[in-house]
């Protein structure tokens, strides 16, 4: 197949698994008896209760963007600004990954079993009817669950800046603390800006944290919309309500991109920063560090408790060993188990061949319309899933294209919605390559193939294995749009787990969140050993 071929064969793709099930959407969220009619949203508006869903949901993601890129910012200084043993860096790179790779709300079950009423906290406190359900418990299992975002992208634009900036204030008089503030503090507002609207829109499209903590008191939109339909049927309902989804998420990502495209924040220009001396550790820079040392801890009492969890009868009222819970998620838990690792792989290997194919057509090829097919390849990305999980209902459930109850739809579903990351590494990986290499090995007699599979595959093998593993980690956590595609015949962990908690089976709960990540860490290691064997030289 030819550069045109692939072009057409992508454009074909992204119409069906992109376009036609958003304008499906947008057609019955805006019609009434088959003509267009502003009823159905008008109800939503009208309705008490999803109004109040719109205003916890701006509230939520307001708290969540700002305590979330707090914390950020905090891990991210201790890392990259404040002078400490490298090995102490390591380990907070690695309790902060453990959210990243972990199903979304094994935060949310490891709450209700610690502060939950009657939980182990409530109970040394002396306070055993303490209800953390609704606001709070929300906003704590998200910042728990999105911080780590905020810490990445932070930590890269800490370790971009010039560590002579500040030592050239504070030859000038300026102490440690007025340099930070000064000098640092202002180059990172853009990096905290980006963070805020990363961690906002996160909020805004989560499922798994208000679904576990949020409670009847505490609707939000993603979980109204998913009980307009799967406890209300109504579809229509449904849709309206992850328009108002959609309208801000789209917001947030243009004026994220407004900030990459158009600002200028350049340290030094021409040389290298030669970065920061050692030096001891400020009064105020200890501060920070033990915010940093508690949050820490807290992470690892959460993600610990899951485990003890799943070791024991009963939290709090049997604390007996036992592994009979895991004796559950390997024979009640094992069809969905197959399953998920099933629709992972399959996703995986399709979506790192759609995503590195629409990458290199977008960067190395002047295919029409090459922007367009970028920006509708990352459309489904920047939408909550809970949108583009109903919109997939309402397009494949009847009509010329019927999916529902298969496992192409699922399948669709990870590839033209999680493979953006795949898409983005792959871009950003051949936009560094320069042309005159493909153009050396053409000159030679290669075809475009054998150069593509020559040289270009071997160049950008991290970005691909980067974009695997994200594919693979998401396909295999992610619930908030594929809760909406299982059936009987197709049943997902993720799907599995919410169920457990929802029968209060925390136990069987704590137990398949363990099997699931430690399938998604093996595999994750594998990708990494395939990938330095195959291209080690």
């Amino acid at each position: 197949m030819g550069r045109r071929g692939a072009s057409l064969a992508l454009w074909a793709a992204l119409g069906i698994f992109v376009l036609y099930p958003l304008g499906r959407l947008f057609v019955v969220a805006t019609t009434n008896s088959g003509e267009f009619s502003p009823a159905p949203l008008l109800n939503v508006i009208t309705d008490g209760y999803s109004l109040a869903a719109m205003r916890n949901t701006a509230v939520l993601a307001t708290a969540v963007a700002t305590a979330g890129t707090a914390i950020g910012f905090a891990f991210a200084l201790s890392s990259s600004g404040i002078p400490i043993p490298r090995w102490l860096g390591r380990t907070v790179d690695s309790v902060v990954v453990l959210p990243l790779v972990s199903p979304p709300f094994m935060t949310g079950i490891s709450l209700s079993i610690l502060l939950g009423p009657g939980g182990t906290i409530p109970n040394l406190i002396g306070m055993p009817d303490l209800n953390l359900y609704g606001f709070w418990g929300t906003w704590l299992a998200e910042i728990m669950t999105y911080f780590p975002l905020a810490y990445l992208a932070l930590s890269a634009v800490l370790e971009g800046l010039d560590g002579e900036l500040e030592e050239s204030a504070m030859t000038l008089g300026a102490t440690r603390l007025q340099a930070f503030r000064k000098v640092t503090l202002p180059l990172a507002i853009p990096g905290l800006a980006n963070s805020f609207l990363l961690l906002f829109g996160a909020s805004l499209a989560d499922f798994a944290s208000p679904m576990v903590m949020g409670g009847h008191d505490f609707p939000v939109l993603t979980t109204q919309a998913y009980l307009r339909i799967t406890g209300m049927y109504d579809l229509q309902g449904g849709a309206a309500l992850s328009l108002f989804l959609i309208i801000p998420a789209i917001g947030v990502y243009l004026i994220q991109r407004r900030w990459t495209d158009n600002r200028d924040f350049t340290t030094i220009s021409g040389k290298g920063g030669r970065g920061r001396p050692p030096r001891p550790v400020e009064r105020w820079e200890k501060w920070i560090l033990a915010v940093v040392a508690s949050i820490s801890s807290f992470l690892l009492i959460v993600y610990g408790t899951i485990l003890t969890a799943s070791l024991v009868r009963a939290w709090g009222l049997d604390n007996t060993f036992t592994l009979e819970h895991y004796g559950y998620a390997l024979s009640s838990g094992l069809g969905s188990i197959k399953d998920t690792i099933l629709l992972a792989t399959t996703a995986t290997v399709i979506g790192t061949v759609v995503s590195v194919t629409a990458g290199y057509l977008v960067t190395k090829r002047e295919t029409p319309l090459r922007r367009t097919m970028e920006a509708v390849s990352l459309l489904n990305s920047i939408l909550p899933g809970t949108a583009v999980g109903i919109a997939y209902v309402i397009a494949f459930n009847s009509g010329p294209i019927v999916l529902t109850g298969t496992m192409t739809i699922l399948v669709a579903l990870c590839v033209f919605r999680y493979g953006a990351a795949a898409m983005r590494l792959t871009i950003a990986s051949l936009s560094q390559m320069d042309r005159s290499l493909e153009e050396a090995a053409m000159n030679l007699g290669a075809s475009r193939f054998t150069v593509f599979r020559k040289i270009t595959v071997p160049l950008i093998a991290p970005a691909i294995s980067g974009g695997m593993k994200s594919l693979f980690v998401i396909s295999m956590t992610a619930i908030s749009a594929m809760i909406f595609l299982v059936s009987v015949r197709w049943n997902l962990l993720t799907v599995r787990i919410l169920e457990c908690i929802t029968e209060l089976m925390f136990g069987q709960a704590a137990a398949l969140s363990v099997v699931l990540v430690t399938i998604v860490f093996s595999v994750s290691k594998l990708i990494d050993r395939f990938f330095r064997v195959r291209w080690r030289n």
